[in-house]
């Protein structure tokens, strides 16, 4: 059976996870340290290569994002990664193809990308709120299998994050937020009324994770209890690169 040919079998649904996954305080402490040597030992051996790793992250507001992100790259060489925070297009980049923004933030051969939030913003809040037409997030996901399997053609290891939180979770997460001085900037208008929409949400992820696996599969990662979340991030990571066959 060909890649083009393979199907998933079982529908992934976001709320049907297991969210009770955890681990203990030092647990979390022996591990992170271990898997983020490992991470730099990898990140030095790609650099010879001419391969080089995408991080898509995506999932809820408040579902630990930003927190895994910064623990991936913590104890990186900061010259060969970057970052994106993605927010909406600017009025420039809606004049062009929704690719045309991600394609200059590709990574050059041994080096490594990291996006928080990508070009599933096509197939995730651009289809629920109406920014994109039916016809445009439909015709997405060929696009986005096209745009992987370029990629992966290329050389370039691809790893695709999904965070999930019940939606419990997140309300406490959101509320302390709002009480916190320090955090208040993280919650805006934009993310209630996300909330509101929470089913449309997952069934759009939902749709996403069946059709857009071909190339690079999706990791879904439990995200309730973040220390658990942040090691199976990280893991990912790592069998990611191991599998090009690098010499660290």
């Amino acid at each position: 059976m060909s890649k083009e040919e393979k199907v998933i079998k079982r529908r992934i649904l976001l709320d049907g996870l297991d969210q009770n996954k955890s681990v203990d305080q030092e647990e979390y402490r022996v591990k992170v340290k271990e898997y983020q040597l490992r991470l730099l030992m990898l990140q030095r051996a790609l650099i010879v290569t001419k391969h080089n790793f995408v991080v898509v992250v995506e999932g809820p507001d408040a579902a630990g994002k930003g927190g895994a992100i910064k623990r991936l790259v913590e104890k990186l060489d900061p010259r060969t990664f970057r970052v994106y925070s993605i927010v909406k297009p600017t009025q420039e980049e809606y004049s062009h193809h929704y690719f045309q923004r991600f394609w200059n933030k590709l990574p050059s051969y041994g080096q490594i990308a990291i996006f928080d939030r990508s070009w599933y913003g096509r197939l995730l809040v651009e289809r629920v709120e109406g920014f994109a037409t039916p016809a445009e997030w439909k015709r997405a996901y060929r696009e986005i299998n096209e745009f992987e399997r370029a990629l992966t053609d290329d050389g370039t290891a691809i790893l695709k994050v999904y965070f999930h939180i019940t939606k419990d979770e997140q309300l406490n997460r959101f509320k302390s937020r709002e009480a916190d001085p320090l955090k208040h900037w993280k919650i805006t208008d934009e993310d209630w009324r996300n909330r509101r929409k929470w089913d449309e949400h997952n069934e759009a992820a939902e749709d996403m994770f069946e059709l857009t696996g071909t190339y690079a599969p999706w990791t879904i990662v439990e995200a309730n209890y973040k220390w658990y979340a942040r090691l199976k991030f990280l893991k990912a990571a790592i069998r990611t690169l191991e599998a090009l066959n690098l010499k660290p």
